[in-house]
């Protein structure tokens, strides 16, 4: 029986030992909120009401702020608005200033910071937008911005300048335009739904959405990208994927960055879409002293396995203002694939990419493993640094000549 990809048990190396630790399954817990009847915690619309959106919740629900998240907390609303869901907040841990949960989600002063290179669109979408809400930037698919909200706010969030509206950016989408570029525009086989989060919508709301895109007869596809199920896995109701199920192909995209979040709501959550027959992808963001270490890189990308979900991407943080405290090395990044490629199963392992700054578009990057190449022969190198020739051949013409038809011998 093969054992591609498995980890030794505990007892083994230190780094099977660490993986297999944060792989393991865990509840988020009630913490604040042990007296809060079942019935409304795992009520999505409770959750949303009952989010952490102000500096005096968070100091009385977590007492260990330091002064840079303080400060950061106070200025949050000029940036990008402060909002953690009661669950998620659960999975914060109190006595670590570097919890990877923490730094995604808590304000610190280093926000109000900007780099000279630093940009308030880094991806260049406003410059590719036909109509308010949309982003056409690649051929046959488009970008429809749906929402400016979203369950709980990210502090690296690519479209800062937009959601919450913290910054005035005063977005207002226009569904009957953008429906109506879509419709007029043959060449749009794919749309992913996003904002925002689209899943923020009620069941009607989204169905009457999907239901106008699923008309257009050149759209194949439809995708959500959400962080719901990670922030909100209340919301993964048995009816909403019902509702999901009319409509496929429909794909969606979620969004974890570190194993903690995985926890048995989301995957129990996860475990709903997946048996609507629904794709899952994740998509990582590169993180400072959350995921920008091999072994938890490791061990998130195969506890999302587990739940279902293929690794898709793992973006290298975009230059938005105010996240240089955030963002780790690409050389880190290109390190960590090193580290997953070949150590563990092809499924696991994600396309590790940098969206170009100023609209260029994703562009994957990987480690060398092509060292040269000729008309001749390419030099390649595996995951263990063995170096291996492979001969190449012209483009259509064989590399060696067929052999010469052999005639039968006479029989005397």
């Amino acid at each position: 029986m093969s054992n591609e990809g498995s980890d030794e048990p505990p007892g083994g190396t230190p780094e099977s030992t660490a993986i297999h630790a944060l792989k393991e399954f865990r509840p988020a817990g009630r913490g604040f909120w042990a007296d809060v009847p079942e019935r409304d915690w795992n009520d999505w619309r409770w959750q949303l009401k009952h989010r952490i959106t102000t500096l005096e919740q968070l100091e009385r629900l977590l007492p260990t702020l330091t002064p840079e998240e303080h400060a950061g907390t106070r200025l949050a609303n000029t940036k990008l608005a402060l909002a953690i869901t009661p669950y998620f907040f659960n999975l914060i841990d109190p006595a670590d200033e570097h919890c990877p949960i923490r730094r995604q989600v808590i304000p610190r002063l280093e926000e109000t910071q900007t780099a000279e290179w630093e940009l308030a669109d880094p991806c260049g979408e406003d410059a590719h937008s036909p109509v308010p809400g949309l982003v056409h930037r690649y051929p046959d698919r488009v970008l429809f911005l749906v929402t400016d909200r979203c369950a709980s706010y990210c502090r690296y969030c690519t479209r800062s300048r937009l959601v919450s509206n913290a910054t005035g950016y005063d977005f207002h989408p226009e569904f009957d335009r953008q429906i109506d570029y879509i419709a007029k525009t043959p060449a749009v086989r794919d749309v992913l739904l996003s904002g925002g989060d689209p899943l923020l919508f009620n069941d009607e709301k989204l169905e009457y959405l999907l239901s106008r895109l699923r008309a257009i007869p050149h759209v194949e596809f439809i995708r959500l990208g959400t962080r719901i199920p990670v922030f909100l896995p209340q919301r993964i109701t048995p009816e909403l994927c019902a509702m999901l199920k009319q409509f496929h192909p429909l794909f969606l995209s979620i969004h974890s960055n570190h194993p903690r979040e995985l926890t048995t709501e989301v995957r129990d959550a996860l475990g709903r879409l997946a048996d609507a027959g629904i794709p899952l992808g994740n998509q990582s963001v590169l993180l400072r002293h959350v995921n920008d270490d091999p072994v938890v890189m490791k061990a998130h990308v195969q506890k999302l396995l587990l739940c279902r979900v293929r690794p898709y991407y793992i973006y290298q943080c975009d230059l938005i203002a105010g996240s240089a405290h955030l963002r780790a090395s690409v050389r880190r990044g290109l390190e960590i694939m090193d580290r997953l490629r070949g150590h563990t199963t092809g499924y696991a392992v994600p396309t590790y990419v940098i969206d170009a700054p100023g609209g260029g578009g994703k562009v994957p990057v990987s480690p060398e493993y092509v060292l040269s190449r000729n008309r001749d022969r390419v030099v390649i190198r595996n995951y263990e640094g063995k170096i291996f020739e492979y001969p190449e051949a012209t483009d259509g013409t064989p590399l060696f000549k067929a052999p010469m038809e052999i005639e039968e011998p006479e029989v005397a």
